[in-house]
């Protein structure tokens, strides 16, 4: 079987982009990338004949599909792109950085708590007249995630993609298992893997990869305590001691005996080739393995369910599903080029032309053409739309400085030796003050 690389497609969410921390000294990170354009035309607002676009998709699939995507745009249209992209790790590390020097004006970036911060530090540019247009395509959950605390819009969404438990179909048919819907079921399907000979979960949180563990706890969290109560932890507006996250840990601590053995030394890509090669029943990760995949025979052989329900009260009602899309820097030099290029990327079109190069998303429009998806894109399409809340994962609902230096850590060293958990989110609890202020 034909394996290609697997690229580290995650991680630029662990960027230094939570409060002091983001402001940096201000280097020239445009000269990280490379910069590519059919014309050289210059120009501001209308009379553009340009526009510029700053992309952190410098893994493979990412750049190939960006790089369709601008074509057809100027194809569409006959405006120019000239697109710099950059290394997605230094691009998330020195984002505050960029976007107070000379950004271009199209932007790569995420939606939600991620955008509102650079929006309230007067980095982004509003964009409601380009809603005015696009509106129509996207969902009040999309349209909500789009928009800075000041009510304005800043966001155009592009596609997302959902968190799910992965496996491989041939595995579950010659072992006769069956996805579990419920905890009780999950923990037995898992204890059956261990007898068989199976890791019943990969996972890989060493290497800088400790963001991965955000999954399983944002899930658990969410399926014991409900939606709201996640958003106000995430928010700082709980405190990490509170007691109804003692019934999250126990959870998580019956799941520990089925890791499988090494997870702290090892990336999220390799508990992906884990299961790949059938040595793991299942993990938890997003659609975004599929980068991986270069032999559609693997694709065909994956699959993923609902992370299962605990509370009935709450059931499988909420989905984390990352959206990613594009903001206009406030400092863009050609404005109105920019929001005409925001205009055409929040179609279906656009969309089409993204996804039918990276087979690892869905697009978010509603208007979405998804007859070309492979099954996985259509399944995740399917869990999105149904979905009565939809989270942005960990790292992006709440401060990404608090997460990555306090939560993210706490977690990992409390996976090496599992307790009762109430010491760490008590260590947890004791700095959240230093991120939020009320």
């Amino acid at each position: 079987m034909s394996r290609g690389p697997i690229t580290d497609r995650r991680t630029l969410l662990r960027g230094a982009i939570g409060g002091a921390g983001l402001l940096l000294a201000s280097p020239a990170l445009a000269a990280c990338g490379k910069s590519s354009a059919s014309s050289t035309s210059s120009g501001s607002g209308g009379g553009s004949s340009q526009v510029t676009f700053g992309s952190d998709g410098s893994d493979p699939t990412p750049r190939k599909a960006y790089g369709a995507l601008t074509s057809a745009y100027t194809a569409a249209t006959g405006m120019q792109v000239r697109t710099n992209t950059l290394d997605h790790n230094t691009f998330a590390q020195q984002i505050t950085a960029y976007l107070q020097g000379t950004p271009e004006d199209v932007v790569t970036w995420f939606a939600g708590y991620r955008m509102q911060f650079f929006a309230q530090k007067n980095l982004l540019h509003p964009i409601d007249d380009v809603w005015a247009q696009i509106g129509g395509g996207f969902s009040d959950a999309a349209k909500k995630l789009s928009l800075g605390l000041d009510g304005k819009a800043y966001f155009v969404p592009l596609y997302n993609y959902p968190w799910g438990v992965f496996y491989r179909k041939s595995v579950f048919a010659a072992k006769g298992y069956q996805p579990a819907a419920d905890w009780d079921s999950f923990v037995a399907l898992c204890g059956q893997m261990k007898k068989d000979g199976l890791s019943p979960l990969a996972a890989g949180f060493g290497g800088g990869d400790s963001w991965t563990n955000l999954g399983t706890f944002d899930y658990l969290n969410l399926r014991i305590n409900g939606y709201d109560f996640h958003m106000q932890l995430m928010g700082g507006k709980v405190a990490w001691s509170d007691p109804r996250l003692n019934a999250v840990m126990d959870h998580w601590r019956q799941l520990s005996p089925y890791l499988e053995a090494g997870a702290s030394g090892r990336k999220w890509q390799d508990a992906a080739q884990s299961v790949f090669d059938k040595k793991s029943g299942m993990t938890v990760t997003g659609l975004f393995m599929g980068q991986a995949i270069t032999d559609e025979s693997l694709r065909d052989d994956m699959d993923f369910f609902a992370f299962p329900a605990i509370d009935p009260t709450h059931g499988q009602d909420a989905v984390e599903a990352p959206t990613d899309g594009f903001v206009l820097s406030a400092k863009a030099k050609h404005v109105d080029a920019g929001k005409k290029m925001l205009e055409w990327i929040g179609t279906a079109a656009a969309e089409t032309v993204y996804a039918g190069v990276d087979p690892s998303n869905v697009g978010a429009s509603t208007k979405a053409d998804t007859g070309k998806y492979n099954a996985l894109q259509q399944k995740s399409a399917q869990m999105i739309a149904s979905a009565k809340y939809i989270t942005q994962f960990g790292d992006r609902d709440s401060d990404p400085g608090f997460i990555s230096a306090v939560v993210e850590p706490g977690f990992a060293q409390w996976l090496a030796s599992p307790d009762d958990g109430t010491s760490t989110l008590k260590k947890i609890e004791s700095q959240r003050s230093q991120y939020f202020t009320s």
